[in-house]
């Protein structure tokens, strides 16, 4: 029986079929789950990229407080797993489920290139499949992807470069229990040698392998 992925799907939200894809091509049974929905009983909860709400008020800030979110945030709290991609990583940090804030880049436009990523941290149920220190190559999409820490984040990757002011050149952190991963480039979008490079699909196939190891739906 293949696992249950929920791909969250806000107003607004445009990387929802990417992740899908990604998640069936790499072993999951994917559904589409909206802004009034419930995510218990899955394997996973992916929030997907794109502009939820026109990133109006602050990006992330009003999906950050839909029904869907408050069944995320009872999810996490159980020990679910949760995923958040670009917008999904803001939408985390709005819902004060990882650390920090997102600010506009320090270009003040809009980037939209592939990057070379440091993976620091693969004690978790997402990287487990890359080795520490490993530098891999993914796709960002973002006007505001500048990631502004606070306190000490468990930092999960780290662009090679400088590309949008981010703390510490931070690209992904892991919640304290590291059962949430938020991070802002896109993993689906490389997911297949046909994108250009497959260095992101790792990452929904380490995911599967820690749920086949054992972690359940709650």
């Amino acid at each position: 029986m293949k696992p249950r992925a929920a791909v969250i799907v806000y107003p607004g939200t445009n990387c929802d079929r990417d992740t899908y894809w990604a998640l069936k091509l790499t072993g999951f049974e994917p559904s589409y789950v909206d802004w009034h929905g419930d995510v218990g009983g899955y394997d996973i909860v992916v929030i997907p990229g794109g502009f939820s709400y026109g990133d109006y008020l602050r990006a992330g800030a009003v999906a950050a407080r839909e029904p869907v979110s408050r069944s995320i945030r009872r999810y996490a709290e159980k020990g679910g797993l949760v995923l958040g991609i670009c917008n999904g990583f803001q939408i985390l940090m709005e819902m004060e489920l990882l650390p920090g804030g997102i600010l506009e880049n320090s270009s003040g436009k809009f980037i939209c290139r592939w990057v070379d990523v440091i993976v620091e941290d693969v004690d978790n149920p997402f990287l487990s499949k890359y080795r520490k220190g490993e530098r891999v190559k993914l796709p960002i999409a973002h006007a505001f992807g500048r990631y502004v820490k606070v306190g000490e984040p468990n930092v999960a990757m780290r662009y090679v470069h400088d590309v949008n002011g981010s703390d510490d050149r931070i690209a992904g952190i892991l919640s304290p229990s590291k059962n949430i991963f938020g991070l802002m480039p896109h993993p689906e979008r490389a997911s297949e040698k046909l994108l250009g490079w497959d260095d992101g699909k790792r990452v929904f196939l380490s995911i599967l392998d820690y749920i086949r190891g054992g972690k359940h739906g709650i």
